[in-house]
């Protein structure tokens, strides 16, 4: 095993030469310094003392505001995410592995409506749900993922499969699925996917590109007028989902003044637009746990972005840019994913972590608050080492989150500021 050398091993070398030219009578510091030396070269063992294991999760990053969420749904989606801290805290307080306690947490995400994953997922240019995801555990660096599924009811749990079952990484599209059958996993109707909520988001992104496509003469006209023949448009109502509801008018949303990181030319993907909040958020879930036995694990899941077309996929289900866990780090994004996979965020953070030797909260910060910004990149991350340290840092207005440890309560949390 080769070791590997960082600023703190190069400090521990230094202490330990000028020990060596000392005079003979430092006897015992030499000793103390030689096995420091040992103690540094040793970077792929456990910490010596027992780490604290526990659970950080995160719902999505955006404009959240307070006065556009309502007391009842904001209450709502607490309890979504204290169950799904809960469902993970269960696995570890057993003695279970992070990698159960992190598919643990993401599959209650994926079950609840009000977060863009599985169930909730929002609706791509063609009125379709597609869905991405991807786990890796972080003792082996073994990584799953899968990309553009329409019939998995919990991705997270395809994803687990491809890593477990399968010689290959990264799965995507029908052969994801007819993988997922051959290993007995049922596919389910696509109206299962179908909130009410994703589709008015659709069609409220569908009348403003309609708008903004429009000639010039007709830029001022309500958005239900047609353009002029042979002008390029998405249909004026998408394929409507297979339960046979019918496509509705979407309801206004007001703008967020919000500061926002300004996009790079050429990136022309928004966020999805909560049609209840008039809110913009970057909706993914994610889990990252550190168990019992100081391994670690990542997961991220999410159903996109609203609107997306030519099978458009994001960083979510990418290894290195949304999701990454090694011996050391092991982080969760929410984001633009364009910048996220350019900027390879996740693996980013814990290479800052491994090279630099720098605390993981100073790393996660650095690339969410400097790197990304700089960039124009709008999100953030949730991230544990093995020592038990947790960062959650965003460059948006909020994300939920929350972070359960050994003591077994949960805490969640959405806007910037308390």
């Amino acid at each position: 095993m080769s070791p590997t050398f960082s600023p703190r091993m190069h400090r521990s070398l230094l202490a330990g030469t000028a020990l060596l030219l000392a005079p003979m009578g430092c006897a015992t510091s030499s000793q103390v310094g030689a096995a420091r030396d040992e103690a540094a070269l040793r970077t792929d063992e456990p910490p010596r003392v027992k780490p604290k294991w526990g659970l950080v999760i995160h719902g999505g990053a955006g404009v959240i505001s307070r006065e556009n969420l309502s007391p009842e749904r904001e209450a709502a989606m607490r309890a979504v995410l204290t169950q799904a801290l809960q469902a993970g805290h269960a696995v570890l307080a057993k003695g279970g592995r992070s990698l159960d306690a992190v598919t643990a947490a993401i599959r209650v995400l994926e079950d609840s409506p009000y977060f863009n994953a599985g169930k909730g997922a929002v609706f791509n240019h063609d009125g379709v749900n597609e869905l991405d995801a991807a786990v890796m555990d972080g003792k082996t660096r073994m990584a799953g993922a899968v990309a553009g599924v329409r019939h998995i009811q919990n991705p997270i749990d395809l994803a687990r499969l491809v890593m477990e079952k399968s010689p290959h990484v990264m799965m995507v599209g029908d052969g994801a699925e007819a993988f997922a059958q051959s290993q007995g996993m049922p596919l389910v109707d696509a109206k299962y996917f179908y909130t009410e909520e994703r589709w008015q988001g659709l069609q409220r992104a569908l009348e403003q590109e309609k708008a903004k496509e429009a000639p010039p003469a007709e830029q001022g006209q309500p958005s239900t007028q047609g353009l002029s023949p042979g002008q390029p448009t998405p249909p004026a109502q998408p394929p409507a989902p297979q339960q046979g509801q019918p496509a509705t008018p979407a309801q206004p949303g007001q703008p967020s003044s919000q500061p926002q990181p300004q996009p790079q030319p050429g990136s022309s993907l928004t966020p999805g637009v909560d049609p209840i909040t008039g809110d913009h958020k970057f909706g993914t879930v994610g889990a990252v746990a550190l168990d019992q036995h100081g391994d670690l694990a990542a997961g991220t899941s999410t159903g996109g972005m609203t609107n997306k077309r030519f099978g458009r996929v994001g960083d979510s289900p990418i290894i290195g840019a949304g999701t990454y866990a090694d011996e050391r780090c092991a982080v969760s994004a929410t984001g633009h994913g364009e910048f996220f996979i350019r900027y390879t965020v996740a693996r980013d953070i814990c290479a800052r972590v491994e090279y630099q030797d720098l605390p993981l909260p100073e790393a996660a910060s650095y690339v969410i608050n400097d790197v990304l910004v700089k960039a124009g990149g709008e999100g953030g991350v949730i991230a544990m080492d093995r020592q038990g340290h947790v960062a959650m840092p965003f460059n948006s207005s909020g994300m939920y989150r929350g972070y359960i440890g050994e003591d077994g309560t949960p805490t969640v949390a959405i806007f910037q500021q308390p």
